[in-house]
């Protein structure tokens, strides 16, 4: 096959123009679309062949439609991040310094003058075992980090098998041997013919062949928000990343992937690896507070790294987008990790303290020695023995464990929930589900079938109560309808045969129009015969459907000259605009307001009674004489029409349904339902749905009187009008996008309630994307959806059911309810282990946890609890309680009192042990070793002890609403049961092998049968703790709050600013940099963005996109050029100028880039 006759230099260098200088350039250059079209070998009515080597060939000369991801981080880079962590990094440091102490023997000189510190030194074998502690502290320092590293890596290796599996669903019509077929957006070719249609997201840079009524929003690339108008003769450029507001046409595609005007884009923001690793180089050197603010290159410091990229490529003027808040538990987690350190790193310091100035008094000051020299290298390794202690004790204290929970619930959530038809794109998304407090659901395709069929029908003045047969409808009547529903539809849309033998035919496109196109069929006749006949280059004009316009027009030019228009639409609208009617003979006769009103009563009403949805089918002729119409002039075009039918369509309710509302009313969620019905069929469907309940008192409204009663005379929406409607409102029929997203807003910004309203909102039509972008839970329709209702969605519904919303709610509630059951588990622990920590370090100048011991403990509690925990599957009575809304602390009553009960009852036995340990179990006292000494029983009976209780306490964690059975359920989690029977497997061996390193001595099978009965005692403690009623502790106080209102006040008011989560503003208030670690819980919920933004950094919004087809579906992107013009002076918004490499010219570049000053 010859070579194309364009080169990409031509089409990129044409692609690079718009409206008249695209058209001229086009005429000249090549004649017209066609012209081109030939020069790329392909036919604009049969498409390509398909033939794989022109394919590849295509792909080869002109590029593929896909954009290369980010490489994922590597194991090391991943377990280089985890090394960052404060705590380790300072438990590093003091395990490298007791080593390089160890090694170091000081020269002669009287051991006896350096006091009791030398006890054990004399003994040589003891004292070379010195290097051990500090090793053990390494090695459980490795596997801390190793652990950390591998969930890391899971976890992204789930975020890209997600990301595809939403780019390999992500399919785009085309031609190819004249067959319209679906093929993946990557697959796409320069010279295919494409289709596009209203709400499509264009995957390719193309140029229009043939359009009707084709609206554009570019605002992704331009950042102008007005719909451009797309024509052959005006402007033919159609670009990727742009969204299809209204219309469909054909267009030949001319530009894929790096070499679209997207892509161009994404190749100059630097896309390439080793630019960006520059550019990160030069921020690095040019900026000394960037490293000095950023000590630990944890996940978090690399995400602000993310986020100055961001900002260099955002502009700093904001398109008005509704940014989501960070989600509610992140929020409280942030919080409680905060308060939770400080008292770690209070705690630590005191021991740290009290430790040396007990040692310094006793020796210098009691015994009265003088500091020797040569002992000078004995008292630095009580020192570092000292500080190894009070780091432990910050160990135990900090709950790193907290991130790994939370990742590993929302990770298992998100990979159940799949299986459940819910496709999480957002992870906070699935926790919020849990909080949601009202569902505003659409009706079509969620709670009914979508597949619609028509039931009745009122022809020739008659009302059929079922579809009539063909020869009770006059010839010529018929034909006219026949001709009508053909051709005055989408050619998209079809009626196929059935996939298996004996099923139902498979509908395809727009469902209302299969509905008439099955009309068609069972009156005997077939649309495709008409549609051959009149092929879509033939239709004069077309006035898509919209929702402004509730009605779609077709315009044919007559032989004659004169024009016929056939029209479709709601019964209401179009039957306002009818003049005339088809009479029982097929002739027009007048049609007035009070026959019209007649029709509305006896035909329509009775239809939307039954739950049906009415529509007209209506034509009217334009006669030559008139002359030629003035089409821009709608409302005097669709007027004068006779009306030939009107229709009646079913749409059932979806059998499962009316179980799910019940379930969402008993878990005291509201469901409204918002649909473009009318009121009539809206309110009998929510009766059949349970929406409606014959007791309740209950507003059904439509679109136009809601906004009349909400807004003031101005037309301004007032939230106190709203705040006396939406409470009661259950069914909103006729209503508009802009309805459904007024709705939405009103109910999370009303202050109604105690608590606020957390909303889940389903769309999918392209114009449901401002409401599922405001919505707390945006869900969109796997099947039904548009392209852009999926960008703005958190949620996809793989089968737009509305039962799987109640499974997400579900797995909403437990995600939070496993986050609880491991906090108070960990808590517990916490507790316990620094307060024992701390005294016993005070009264024995040694922790009777040793600080491996203290790292075991922590590696249970943290990552294996958050395992075991983390992984409950959830049940049904879940959906039994109540919502706990946004400010319902994490930490409740009940388990607060779990908490103190439980670490009361092992303070208790462990400063019984500790104390009074050795005369119970006939053993030596540990109490007051030298510093080498070999580990003593009686230590490693506590040490066991404790072990055995957290055990056993995992048990009891498993329930946190005061429930008695603790082990309901238990064999149904698998990986609940390998944890506690693995760890103490785990511990056995610790015990009897561990030896040195973690100071234990093996233990008697009597000592081990008390050590498990002390355990067991937690159980049975549990169950007397449940016993004491919550409601007499009225002093316990709760933690982990939400944000409270007066907070949320003062945060509307700095919106301006840029996100800050309270952490930050602990930080900002010039407190410790430590923070900065427990800053990574918020970042491993936010892990999502890290793991999103495939290469694209500069671009992707927090709320991150889900495919590289979609990277500007965003206002927030404005090109390079304008963001010059919008930026105000550096000044103002405290910014600090830097450099950063771009790619297009090797020199450095001032770019503004917004920099939180800490």
């Amino acid at each position: 096959m010859a070579d194309f006759e364009m080169t990409l230099a031509d089409l990129r260098s044409l692609m690079e123009m718009r409206n008249g200088e695209a058209v001229n350039k086009i005429r000249h250059t090549y004649g017209d679309v066609h012209a081109i079209c030939q020069r790329l070998k392909t036919s604009p009515v049969e498409g390509l062949s398909g033939n794989p080597d022109d394919l590849q060939k295509r792909r080869t000369v002109f590029g593929q439609n896909f954009i290369p991801p980010k490489k994922p981080k590597t194991f090391l880079q991943l377990v280089w991040e985890a090394l960052q962590d404060v705590t380790l990094i300072i438990l590093e440091i003091a395990a490298i310094i007791s080593l390089g102490l160890s090694f170091y023997h000081p020269p002669g000189g009287d051991s006896e003058a350096c006091g009791q510190a030398s006890g054990g030194v004399e003994d040589e074998g003891e004292s070379q075992a010195g290097w051990i502690e500090g090793a053990a502290i390494l090695f459980s320092v490795i596997i801390v980090v190793l652990v950390t590293a591998f969930n890391d890596w899971s976890k992204e290796k789930q975020f890209r098998g997600l990301q595809s599996r939403i780019e390999q669903e992500q399919k785009f019509t085309v031609i190819r041997k004249g067959q319209v077929i679906q093929i993946p957006v990557a697959e796409i070719v320069v010279g295919d013919i494409a289709q596009i249609k209203y709400g499509d997201l264009l995957p390719a840079d193309g140029i229009l062949i043939q359009g009707n009524d084709l609206k554009i929003d570019e605002s992704s690339l331009t950042g102008e928000s007005d719909q451009v108008r797309k024509s052959q003769d005006k402007d033919p450029m159609l670009l990727s990343g742009t969204h299809v507001m209204e219309g469909s046409g054909r267009m030949l595609v001319s530009a894929v992937g790096l070499n679209s005007q997207t892509g161009i884009i994404f190749s100059l923001l630097g896309a390439g690896e080793n630019d960006e690793e520059k550019k990160v180089k030069k921020t690095k050197t040019q900026d000394g507070i960037a490293l000095e603010i950023q000590p630990l290159k944890s996940e978090e410091a690399a995400e602000s790294e993310e986020k100055e990229e961001k900002e260099e490529a955002k502009p700093v003027k904001k398109v008005n987008v509704t940014k989501k808040e960070k989600s509610v538990l992140q929020g409280k987690l942030t919080r409680l990790a905060v308060q939770i350190g400080k008292a770690g790193l209070i705690m630590s310091a005191v021991t740290v303290i009290i430790l040396i100035l007990y040692f310094v008094i006793d020796t210098f000051a009691v015994q009265g020695r003088p500091w020797l020299a040569e002992c000078t290298p004995i008292y630095i390794q009580y020192f570092v023995k000292f500080f190894i202690i009070g780091v432990t004790v910050l160990v135990v204290a900090v709950p790193e464990g907290l991130p790994l929970a939370v990742t590993i619930s929302l990770a298992y959530s998100v990979k159940k929930m799949m299986k459940d038809n819910n496709l999480v794109r957002h992870l906070d998304a699935c926790e919020t589900m849990g909080n949601a407090t009202a569902i505003c659901s659409d009706k079509t395709g969620t709670l009914t079938l979508n597949r619609m069929t028509v039931v009745q029908a009122y022809i020739g003045d008659k009302h059929y109560k079922t579809v009539p047969s063909p020869d009770a409808i006059k010839a010529e009547t018929l034909e006219t309808l026949v001709n009508s529903i053909s051709i005055n539809s989408a050619y998209t849309t079809k009626i196929l045969p059935p996939e298996k033998e004996g099923g139902l035919p498979r509908h395809v496109g727009n469902k209302t129009e299969c509905a008439l196109l099955g009309l068609v069929l069972e009156l005997k006749r077939d649309y495709q015969p008409v549609r051959d006949e009149v092929p879509e280059e033939k239709l004069y004009k077309v006035y898509t459907f919209n929702s402004s316009r509730k009605s779609m027009s077709t315009v044919l030019k007559n032989a004659d000259g004169g024009f016929r228009m056939y029209s479709k639409g709601a019964s209401e609208i179009i039957l306002r605009k009818c003049s005339r009617i088809l009479d029982a003979q097929g002739q027009p006769r007048t049609f007035k307001p009070k026959d019209r009103d007649e029709m509305v009563r006896k035909v329509i009403e009775p239809m939307a009674c039954d739950g049906l949805r009415t529509i007209c089918v209506a034509y009217r002729e334009f006669p030559v004489e008139a002359g030629e119409p003035d089409w821009d002039n709608e409302n005097e075009i669709l007027n004068e029409l006779t009306c030939i039918a009107v229709v009646g369509i079913e749409d059932p309710v979806r059998p499962e349904v009316p179980e799910a509302i019940a379930k969402c009313r008993r878990a005291g969620i509201t469901v409204r339902m918002v649909t473009g019905d009318n009121i009539n069929t809206a309110r009998a469907i929510a009766a059949k749905c349970g929406i409606l309940m014959p007791e309740e008192e209950f507003l059904c409204l439509e679109g136009k009187e809601f906004n009349q009663q909400i807004r003031n005379d101005k037309g301004e929406v007032e939230q106190e009008r709203l705040d006396k409607i939406w409470p009661k409102l259950r069914v909103l029929a006729r209503s508009s996008p802009t309805d459904k997203h007024t709705l939405v807003k009103g109910i999370i910004d009303s202050t109604v309630g105690e608590t606020r309203q957390v909303v889940a909102v389903t769309g999918d039509g392209t114009n449901d994307g401002p409401a599922l972008k405001k919505a707390d839970v945006g869900f969109a329709m796997g099947i039904a959806g548009t392209d852009v209702a999926k960008e703005a969605s958190d949620i996809i519904l793989t089968d737009d059911n509305f039962t799987s919303i109640v499974k997400a709610v579900m797995w909403g509630r437990n995600v939070y309810d496993s986050i609880s059951k491991f906090l108070q588990f960990q808590l517990t622990v916490n507790v316990v282990a620094v307060i024992v920590a701390f005294t016993g370090a005070c009264i024995t100048q040694d922790s009777p946890l040793k600080a491996v011991q203290m790292l075991w403990v922590n590696l249970i509690m943290d990552t294996l609890a958050s395992l075991a925990l983390a992984t409950e599957p959830p049940t049904e009575s879940l959906l039994l309680r109540k919502p706990y809304g946004r400010d319902k602390p994490l930490i409740s009553r009940t388990m607060m009192k779990n908490i103190l009960g439980h670490a009361v009852y092992q303070l208790v036995i462990i400063f019984t042990l500790l104390f009074a340990g050795e005369k119970f179990f006939d053993i030596d006292s540990g109490r007051n070793t030298p510093l080498h000494a070999p580990p003593s029983e009686h230590y490693t009976i506590v040490f066991n002890v404790f072990v055995m209780m957290q055990l056993f306490n995992e048990v009891n964690a498993r329930k946190i609403h005061g429930e008695r059975n603790v082990f309901e359920g238990i064999y149904r989690n698998l990986i609940f049961c390998s944890v506690v029977l693995g760890t103490f497997v785990l511990q056995i061996i610790i015990v009897q092998f561990g030896g040195k390193p973690f100071s234990c001595t093996a233990l008697s099978i009597d000592q081990w049968l008390w050590c498990v009965f002390i355990g067991v005692g937690e159980l049975l403690w549990g169950q007397l703790v449940t016993t004491i009623p919550t409601h007499h502790l009225k002093f316990l106080k709760e933690a982990g709050h939400g944000i409270t209102k007066e907070e949320i006040h003062e945060e509307e008011l700095a919106e301006g600013a840029d996100e800050i989560d309270h952490a930050e503003m602990e930080l900002r208030r010039g407190q410790i940099l430590w923070f900065r670690g427990l800053n990574r819980i918020q970042t491993q919920i936010k892990v999502v963005n890290a793991f999103r933004s495939s290469l694209f950094v500069g671009l992707e919004s927090p709320e991150s996109r889900s495919s590289i087809h979609s990277f500007m579906s965003h206002p927030e992107f404005v090109p390079l050029s304008e963001e010059e013009a919008n930026n105000p002076p550096l000044k103002e918004i405290g910014v600090k100028p830097e450099i950063f490499h771009d790619a297009s010219s090797e020199s450095p570049s001032t770019a503004p880039s917004v920099k939180p000053s800490i």
